[in-house]
Protein backbone atom coordinates (compact mmCIF):
# COMPACT_ATOMS: atom_id res chain seq x y z
CA UNK A 1 0.00 0.00 0.00
CA UNK A 2 2.49 2.62 0.61
CA UNK A 3 4.21 2.24 -2.98
CA UNK A 4 1.43 4.42 -3.47
CA UNK A 5 2.49 7.49 -2.00
CA UNK A 6 6.28 6.91 -2.75
CA UNK A 7 7.68 9.40 -5.26
CA UNK A 8 10.96 8.36 -7.09
CA UNK A 9 11.64 12.01 -7.74
CA UNK A 10 11.94 14.04 -4.70
CA UNK A 11 8.65 16.67 -3.91
CA UNK A 12 10.79 19.90 -4.52
CA UNK A 13 12.22 18.28 -8.05
CA UNK A 14 8.43 18.36 -9.27
CA UNK A 15 7.56 21.18 -7.45
CA UNK A 16 9.78 23.04 -9.39
CA UNK A 17 9.06 21.55 -12.46
CA UNK A 18 5.42 21.85 -12.02
CA UNK A 19 5.71 25.38 -11.72
CA UNK A 20 7.96 25.65 -14.47
CA UNK A 21 5.51 24.35 -16.62
CA UNK A 22 2.71 25.79 -15.45
CA UNK A 23 3.99 29.52 -16.14
CA UNK A 24 5.96 28.44 -19.04
CA UNK A 25 2.68 27.20 -20.79
CA UNK A 26 0.51 30.28 -19.43
CA UNK A 27 3.00 32.52 -20.70
CA UNK A 28 3.23 30.64 -24.39
CA UNK A 29 -0.54 31.09 -24.51
CA UNK A 30 -0.26 34.70 -23.72
CA UNK A 31 1.88 35.16 -26.57
CA UNK A 32 -0.15 32.57 -29.36
CA UNK A 33 -3.02 35.62 -29.04
CA UNK A 34 -6.61 35.99 -27.78
CA UNK A 35 -7.75 33.89 -30.10
CA UNK A 36 -6.20 30.52 -28.36
CA UNK A 37 -8.26 31.56 -25.45
CA UNK A 38 -11.86 32.55 -26.85
CA UNK A 39 -12.73 31.52 -30.64
CA UNK A 40 -10.32 28.47 -30.51
CA UNK A 41 -10.54 26.53 -33.86
CA UNK A 42 -9.90 23.05 -34.30
CA UNK A 43 -6.25 22.79 -34.97
CA UNK A 44 -5.71 25.57 -32.24
CA UNK A 45 -7.69 22.77 -29.97
CA UNK A 46 -5.49 20.09 -31.13
CA UNK A 47 -2.81 21.96 -30.36
CA UNK A 48 -3.33 22.75 -26.59
CA UNK A 49 -4.57 18.74 -26.46
CA UNK A 50 -1.03 18.03 -27.66
CA UNK A 51 0.54 20.10 -25.62
CA UNK A 52 -0.74 18.91 -22.65
CA UNK A 53 0.59 15.44 -23.57
CA UNK A 54 4.00 16.79 -24.67
CA UNK A 55 4.73 18.64 -21.27
CA UNK A 56 3.48 15.79 -19.14
CA UNK A 57 6.99 14.03 -18.95
CA UNK A 58 8.67 17.69 -18.14
CA UNK A 59 6.17 17.85 -15.20
CA UNK A 60 6.93 14.26 -13.62
CA UNK A 61 10.02 13.49 -14.75
CA UNK A 62 8.69 10.15 -15.42
CA UNK A 63 7.63 9.34 -12.26
CA UNK A 64 4.04 8.08 -12.48
CA UNK A 65 3.22 7.63 -8.89
CA UNK A 66 -0.59 8.10 -7.83
CA UNK A 67 1.97 10.36 -4.96
CA UNK A 68 3.23 12.39 -7.60
CA UNK A 69 0.20 12.74 -9.71
CA UNK A 70 -1.28 14.47 -7.06
CA UNK A 71 1.31 16.50 -5.90
CA UNK A 72 1.44 17.88 -9.14
CA UNK A 73 -2.05 18.36 -9.23
CA UNK A 74 -2.40 20.32 -6.38
CA UNK A 75 0.85 22.69 -7.40
CA UNK A 76 -0.92 23.18 -10.86
CA UNK A 77 -4.50 24.63 -9.02
CA UNK A 78 -1.52 26.51 -6.32
CA UNK A 79 -0.44 28.03 -9.21
CA UNK A 80 -3.80 29.11 -10.89
CA UNK A 81 -5.02 30.52 -7.11
CA UNK A 82 -1.84 32.87 -7.27
CA UNK A 83 -2.14 33.88 -10.71
CA UNK A 84 -5.72 34.94 -9.68
CA UNK A 85 -4.47 36.46 -6.89
CA UNK A 86 -2.11 38.43 -8.24
CA UNK A 87 -4.56 39.29 -11.89
CA UNK A 88 -6.61 40.93 -9.14
CA UNK A 89 -4.11 43.06 -6.92
CA UNK A 90 -2.24 44.50 -10.04
CA UNK A 91 -2.74 45.91 -12.39
CA UNK A 92 0.68 45.04 -14.53
CA UNK A 93 0.35 40.93 -13.29
CA UNK A 94 -3.08 41.00 -15.06
CA UNK A 95 -2.09 42.85 -18.13
CA UNK A 96 0.62 40.20 -18.31
CA UNK A 97 -1.49 37.07 -17.64
CA UNK A 98 -4.52 38.16 -19.10
CA UNK A 99 -3.56 40.77 -21.78
CA UNK A 100 -6.02 43.56 -22.58
CA UNK A 101 -8.90 44.59 -24.92
CA UNK A 102 -8.51 45.63 -28.48
CA UNK A 103 -10.83 47.72 -30.35
CA UNK A 104 -11.99 46.15 -33.51
CA UNK A 105 -14.62 48.19 -34.88
CA UNK A 106 -15.51 51.54 -34.29
CA UNK A 107 -18.21 53.60 -35.70
CA UNK A 108 -19.07 50.54 -38.09
CA UNK A 109 -15.67 50.85 -39.86
CA UNK A 110 -13.10 47.97 -39.15
CA UNK A 111 -9.99 48.88 -37.80
CA UNK A 112 -7.36 47.03 -40.13
CA UNK A 113 -4.04 47.61 -37.69
CA UNK A 114 -6.27 46.21 -34.82
CA UNK A 115 -7.31 43.33 -36.82
CA UNK A 116 -3.83 42.74 -37.95
CA UNK A 117 -2.55 42.67 -34.64
CA UNK A 118 -4.96 40.13 -33.22
CA UNK A 119 -4.33 38.06 -36.39
CA UNK A 120 -8.01 38.55 -37.29
CA UNK A 121 -9.11 39.17 -40.96
CA UNK A 122 -11.80 41.08 -42.03
CA UNK A 123 -13.80 38.08 -42.77
CA UNK A 124 -13.64 36.31 -39.76
CA UNK A 125 -14.81 39.38 -38.01
CA UNK A 126 -17.59 39.84 -40.21
CA UNK A 127 -18.47 35.81 -39.57
CA UNK A 128 -18.48 37.11 -35.49
CA UNK A 129 -20.80 39.47 -35.98
CA UNK A 130 -23.66 37.89 -37.84
CA UNK A 131 -23.23 34.72 -34.98
CA UNK A 132 -24.34 37.84 -32.98
CA UNK A 133 -26.88 39.05 -35.55
CA UNK A 134 -25.38 41.51 -36.86
CA UNK A 135 -25.35 41.77 -40.35
CA UNK A 136 -24.06 45.21 -41.15
CA UNK A 137 -20.67 46.80 -39.70
CA UNK A 138 -23.25 50.65 -40.01
CA UNK A 139 -25.07 48.93 -37.06
CA UNK A 140 -21.93 48.51 -35.30
CA UNK A 141 -21.17 51.24 -32.86
CA UNK A 142 -17.96 49.62 -31.35
CA UNK A 143 -16.48 45.95 -31.35
CA UNK A 144 -13.88 44.90 -28.97
CA UNK A 145 -11.68 41.93 -28.74
CA UNK A 146 -12.33 41.17 -24.94
CA UNK A 147 -8.60 39.75 -23.38
CA UNK A 148 -10.56 36.72 -22.68
CA UNK A 149 -11.18 36.17 -26.61
CA UNK A 150 -15.04 36.75 -26.22
CA UNK A 151 -15.96 39.44 -29.06
CA UNK A 152 -18.45 42.45 -27.08
CA UNK A 153 -20.76 44.84 -29.07
CA UNK A 154 -22.06 47.87 -28.94
CA UNK A 155 -25.01 48.45 -31.39
CA UNK A 156 -25.61 51.59 -33.14
CA UNK A 157 -28.59 53.54 -31.61
CA UNK A 158 -31.83 54.19 -34.44
CA UNK A 159 -32.81 57.76 -34.65
CA UNK A 160 -35.33 58.61 -31.36
CA UNK A 161 -38.69 58.13 -33.11
CA UNK A 162 -37.51 55.38 -35.96
CA UNK A 163 -38.48 52.55 -35.45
Amino acid sequence: MSSFFETDIPLINLLIRAIVVYFSILLLLRIGGKRQMGQMEATEFVAILLISNAVQNAMNGGDNSLAAGIFLATILIASSALVTYLTFKSRIMRNLFEGTPTLLIHKGKILPKNIAKEFLSESEIRTLLRKQGFHHLADVEVAILEADGTLSITPTHAPVGVK
